[in-house]
C-alpha cells in the first residue's frame, strides 16, 4: 500500500466578528484508495483554471485509471495560503444573510413612483373594483414568474446578470442573448421612470412654494437630469446595505403616515381638496370607473401600474451571497409579492373611501342654501361642499383624480409622504441603474453579440461595469426628457412582460425536457402554470401597445436569427440541448417502425478518412452530395494496443472542430484496433443507430499497391469484400495528386503498413485541399455505367448537380457496348473525358478466392491510372435505388 502526505491550509472555525478566518495546519495522510462521497468533491468554489485541479488532485484522492491500473501516479500539488483564505472567507462572509435580505429587496424593487403618484389616479379612473383586478391580476402574473424564477435559481447558482443569467443558461444563448439585451434596457428606461417621479415631486413642491424655473415640463427635465447624474456618482461609489434598510424603514414611516391620516377627520382645507375621511357613498361612487383622457381604459391603466409591480427579481440576483438560498429566494421573493400587493389592495381601497374625484380646492366652495344644494354635482353635496362650477367645467385642481400628491393631501404628515416618494423612487432608480449594466456586463462577456465588448469592462476589485454605468446613464437621460410618467410606464410594462414570459417559458421547458440535470430545490411548481403565466403575459404584451410588443419580439426574433446563424461556442446545458436530444431520440426510435422503401433511399456514408483533416479533398467530395440529405461518419482507425492513450487519439475532439470549422455537417468515430482491417469491420458492423446507419464505404485509392507488403493488399481488398459480405455499397476515390494532404508519396507504403501505430489512410500521397471546395463551372460528370449495381453509378452523380458549385456541370452517361471494349477502357476514359469535372465508374469486382487481390488491385489500377480528372470507382449492393419503376 503506498501513502503520500500532504501539507494544506484548512479553515477550522471563523470567529464571530468580522475578523479573517483563523487557519489551522493539518497533515493528512492519503491512501491508495477510494474517496468516500463528499460534497465539495463537487463544488465549484475551486474551479478556476488553477486551484480546481490542484483541489482535485488532493481531495478526491484517486482517479478511475489510478484505481484499476498497475501504477500509482503521485500528485504533488499545494494550495496557495492566500487563495485558500479569500475563496473561503469570502464564501463564509458573503453567506450570512438570510430571508430578510430578497425580502427587502425585492419590496424596494416593487414599491416605487407609482405607489405614491398614480395608484390614487388609478383608483379613480378604473373604480376601485377593477383596481383591485388590475393589482390581482399583475400578483398572479409576477407570482407566477416568482415560482419560475424560484424553481430555476435553486436549480443551481445563479452569479451575475440576474435574469439574462437564469434565461441563458436555462434556454441558451439564442433566447437568453435577446431578452438580455431587453431587459438590461428595461431597466435603464426604469431609471427614468423613478427618476421622472422624484422630479414630479420635487416640482409639485416648489410650485406650491411659487418657485418655477421654466414650466412644469422643463423643470421635470431639469431636476431629472440632475437627480439621475448624482444617482450615478452614488452607484458608482457603492451604496452600503444599511442604507437600504434605511429607505425600507422611510417608507414604512410614510405608510403609517398615511394610514393615521385616513383615520383622523378631516380639516376644511382638506375638506375643500376632497378628502373627507371614511364615506359609504364616496366607497360606492369610486367602486365603479369614471374613465377619463386618452388613458382611460382597463388595459391603459394596467399598462401604467404594471410597472410597479415588477422588481421580483432582486432576489434572484443575489443568490451566489445568500445563506441558503433554496429557502431565501421563494420565500422572500414571494413575501414580498404578497406583502406588497396587500400594500397596493389597502392603499387602493383606503384612497377610494376617503376622497372624491373632483374638488377645487376652495375653502368657500360650500354649500349656502338648498337651492343649491339641488344644482350641486358630486359625491361632496352630501357633506356640504359644491364644487360644481369645475365639476362641469372639467378644470377642478384636486381630487383623486387630478391631483397626483393626494397621498400627501391625506397623511397625517405630508412631509413623511414626501420623504416615502423620495425613498421609493430613489431606491428603485438606484436598484435599476445597478443591475442594468450588471446585466449588459454579462451579456458583453458572453460574447454573444459583435461591437459591444468595449462594455464589458471591468474595474476594480468589484469589477465594476463603468461603461454601463455610463451607457445606462445617457439612455435613462433620453427618457427622462419626455417628462411624463404615464408615456414612460407602458413602454416599460412590454419589456418586462417580455423578460417574464421568457422565465416562465424557462421553467416549463426545462421540465417537460425531463432532464436529469433539472433537479430545484424549489419544488412547488408547476411546469403547466409556467406555461399559462408565459402565454398570459404574451398576450397582455399585445393588448397592451401592440406596436410595443412587436418592436419587443422583433428585437428577439432577430438576436435569435443572429445567434442561430453564428452559433457562438458556448455551452450551458440549456433546457434547448436537452430537447434536441429527446426530440433526435424520440425520432430515431420512431423510424424503427418505417420500412425501406425505394423513394426513401439515402446513400449514408461511412468515410474512411482516419484523422478529416489530413484527407479534406474526400470528406468535401462525399459532403456535397451528403449534407442536409443523408448521414455522413468520418471513420478513424488507430493500430495500437488498447490503452488510454490510444483511445483518446482515435477520439479527440479536435476532429470534430475541424469538422464543424469547415461546417462540414458529419459524425466523427474514431476506434483502437489491432490492425486496419478488424477496426473497419468494427465500423461497419457497428456504426450507425436504429435506421440511421451507413449503407456505403467511401474509402481512397491504394497506389502504393506494388511497394507494400502482400498482407496490406489483402487487408485492403478484404475490407472491399467485408463490405460487400454487410450489404454495403463501396466507392473508392482516386486523385492524380493524392488525398493525404499530411505526407509525402514515399511513405505511403510504410504508413499502411500492419506494423505502424497511426489512423487507416486509403491514399496517402499529398493534395491541395481546396480540389472539390470550389465551383467546378461549365464542364462534365462522365458516368460509365459498365454493369447494373442497383443505379448507385447513377444516382450519386445526380446528387453532386444538386449542389450549387456543381450545378453547371452536365451528366454524360457511357453504357457499354461490346464486352471487349472495356479491355481498352482506359483507352476511352483518356479520349473522351480529359476535360471533365469527375469520371464515374461501375467498379468491377474480383472473385473472392479465384482472383487474388494483388491481380485485382492491378485491374482497378489500370482502369483508373494517369487520368486528370479525379475518378470515383462506385459498386451498389444490387439494391435499387433509383425510382424509375417503384410504386
Amino acid at each position: 500500500m503506498i501513502f503520500s502526505k500532504y501539507n494544506f491550509i484548512l479553515v477550522n472555525r471563523v470567529s464571530k466578528t468580522l475578523e479573517a478566518p483563523i487557519d489551522i495546519t493539518y497533515d493528512i495522510t492519503f491512501k491508495d484508495t477510494e474517496e468516500i462521497p463528499h460534497l465539495q468533491h463537487l463544488c465549484f468554489t475551486f474551479r478556476s483554471p488553477t486551484n480546481w485541479l490542484l483541489y482535485k488532485n488532493i481531495i478526491s484522492g484517486s482517479y478511475l485509471q489510478d484505481l484499476h491500473g498497475h501504477k500509482y501516479i503521485v500528485f504533488v500539488a499545494q494550495i496557495p495560503q492566500d487563495t485558500a483564505h479569500s475563496a473561503l472567507y469570502s464564501s463564509w462572509k458573503l453567506k450570512s444573510v438570510g430571508v430578510s435580505c430578497p425580502l427587502i429587496r425585492c419590496m424596494l424593487n416593487i414599491w416605487g413612483v407609482i405607489l405614491y403618484l398614480r395608484l390614487p389616479w388609478i383608483t379613480a379612473q378604473a373604480g376601485i373594483g377593477l383596481t383591485w383586478v388590475i393589482i390581482l391580476l399583475s400578483s398572479c402574473i409576477t407570482g407566477i414568474t416568482g415560482l419560475s424564477t424560484s424553481a430555476i435559481a435553486t436549480n443551481g447558482k445563479v452569479k451575475g446578470g440576474g435574469t439574462y443569467f437564469l434565461i441563458s443558461r436555462s434556454l441558451g444563448p439564442e433566447l437568453g442573448g435577446s431578452i438580455g439585451l431587453i431587459f438590461a434596457f428595461a431597466n435603464a428606461v426604469a431609471v427614468a421612470m423613478h427618476t421622472v417621479g422624484f422630479a414630479e415631486t420635487v416640482v409639485d413642491l416648489m410650485r406650491e412654494n411659487e418657485a418655477v424655473m421654466v414650466d412644469r415640463t422643463n423643470d421635470i427635465r431639469i431636476i431629472g437630469v440632475i437627480t439621475v447624474t448624482c444617482l450615478l456618482g452614488i452607484s458608482m461609489a457603492g451604496m452600503a446595505w444599511e442604507s437600504k434598510i434605511l429607505f425600507f424603514l422611510v417608507i414604512m414611516v410614510s405608510f403609517a403616515s398615511y394610514i393615521v391620516g385616513t383615520i383622523i377627520p378631516s380639516t376644511p382645507e382638506k375638506q375643500s381638496k376632497g378628502f373627507f375621511s371614511y364615506k359609504a357613498s364616496i366607497f360606492a361612487t369610486n367602486f365603479v370607473p369614471g374613465w377619463r383622457g386618452k388613458e382611460g381604459s382597463f388595459f391603459g391603466m394596467f399598462s401604467i401600474f404594471f410597472p410597479s409591480a415588477t422588481g421580483i427579481l432582486a432576489g434572484a440576483n443575489i443568490s451566489g451571497d445568500l445563506k441558503n438560498p433554496t429557502v431565501a429566494i421563494p420565500r422572500g421573493t414571494l413575501m414580498a409579492i404578497f406583502w406588497t400587493t396587500i400594500s397596493y389592495l389597502i392603499i387602493s381601497a383606503t384612497i377610494g373611501s376617503c376622497v372624491v374625484r373632483d374638488a377645487s380646492g376652495n375653502i368657500n366652495d360650500t354649500l349656502s342654501s338648498a337651492s343649491s344644494m339641488e344644482n350641486c354635482v358630486g359625491t361632496a353635496c352630501q357633506y356640504g361642499w359644491d364644487f360644481s362650477e369645475c365639476v362641469k367645467n372639467g378644470t377642478c385642481p384636486y381630487g383623486i383624480i387630478n391631483y397626483y400628491q393626494s397621498m400627501s393631501m391625506v397623511s397625517a404628515f405630508a412631509p413623511l409622504i414626501t420623504a416615502g416618494i423620495f425613498g421609493a423612487t430613489l431606491s428603485s432608480a438606484l436598484a435599476c441603474l445597478v443591475s442594468a449594466p450588471k446585466v449588459f456586463q454579462c451579456l458583453c462577456k458572453d460574447k454573444l453579440y459583435p461591437l459591444i465588448g468595449f462594455f464589458g469592462k471591468g474595474y476594480g476589485k468589484n469589477d465594476e461595469p463603468l461603461r454601463g454605468y455610463l451607457l445606462t446613464y445617457i439612455i435613462a437621460a433620453c427618457f427622462i426628457l419626455i417628462a411624463e410618467l404615464n408615456t414612460i410606464a407602458p413602454i416599460i410594462s412590454n419589456f418586462f412582460l417580455c423578460s417574464y414570459s421568457l422565465i416562465n417559458f424557462s421553467c416549463f421547458h426545462a421540465s417537460i425536457t425531463n432532464s436529469p440535470g433539472w433537479r430545484p430545490s424549489f419544488r412547488f411548481y408547476s411546469k403547466w402554470l409556467s406555461l399559462l403565466g408565459a402565454v398570459c403575459c404574451v398576450v397582455i404584451m399585445f393588448l397592451l401597445t401592440w406596436w410595443a410588443a412587436l418592436i419587443a419580439f422583433g428585437v428577439v426574433f432577430f438576436l435569435l436569427g443572429y445567434t442561430l446563424y453564428k452559433r457562438p461556442a458556448v455551452n450551458w446545458g440549456s433546457s434547448v440541448q436537452a430537447s434536441s436530444y429527446n426530440m433526435a431520440l424520440n425520432q430515431c426510435v420512431g423510424l424503427n417502425t418505417v420500412e425501406d422503401h425505394v423513394k426513401n433511399y439515402r446513400p449514408q456514408c461511412l468515410v474512411l478518412t482516419g484523422p478529416p483533416s489530413s484527407r479534406p479533398a474526400l470528406v468535401d467530395l462525399i459532403n456535397c452530395f451528403t449534407k442536409g440529405l443523408s448521414l455522413m461518419l468520418c471513420a478513424n482507425v488507430v493500430t495500437d494496443s488498447p490503452s488510454l492513450t490510444a483511445v483518446q487519439k482515435a477520439t479527440s475532439d479536435s476532429h470534430v472542430a475541424w469538422l464543424n470549422k469547415r461546417k462540414i455537417k458529419s459524425f466523427y468515430r474514431g476506434v483502437v484496433a489491432s490492425d486496419v482491417r478488424s477496426g473497419v469491420n468494427m465500423l461497419l458492423q457497428g456504426a450507425g443507430l436504429g435506421r440511421i446507419k451507413p449503407n456505403v464505404l467511401m474509402m481512397g485509392f491504394k497506389k502504393d499497391w506494388r511497394s507494400d507488403t502482400p498482407q496490406a493488399a489483402h487487408n485492403y481488398i478484404g475490407m472491399l469484400h467485408d463490405a460487400f459480405d454487410l450489404q454495403y455499397g463501396v466507392c473508392v476515390l482516386r486523385v492524380r495528386e493524392g488525398l493525404d494532404v499530411t505526407r509525402p508519396s514515399q511513405s505511403h507504403g510504410e504508413w499502411f503498413s500492419l506494423n505502424q501505430q497511426t489512423s487507416v489512410s486509403i491514399d496517402p500521397e499529398p493534395q491541395p485541399n481546396t480540389v472539390f471546395q470550389t465551383k467546378q463551372g461549365k464542364k462534365t460528370i462522365d458516368v460509365y455505367w459498365l454493369s447494373d449495381d442497383g443505379g448507385l453509378t447513377l444516382l450519386l452523380p445526380y446528387l453532386l448537380t444538386r449542389r450549387k458549385r456543381w450545378g453547371r456541370c452536365k451528366v454524360r452517361v457511357f453504357v457499354g457496348g461490346e464486352s471487349l471494349r472495356q479491355i481498352r477502357l482506359n483507352e476511352v476514359l483518356q479520349d473522351y473525358s480529359r476535360e471533365a469535372a469527375l469520371i464515374v465508374i461501375t467498379m468491377p469486382v474480383g472473385r473472392r478466392g479465384v482472383c487474388p487481390s494483388m491481380l485485382y488491385l492491378a485491374w482497378l489500377d489500370f482502369l483508373s491510372r494517369d487520368l486528370r480528372p479525379p475518378v470515383l470507382l462506385v459498386r451498389g449492393n444490387q439494391e435499387n435505388v433509383l425510382t424509375f419503376y417503384c410504386q
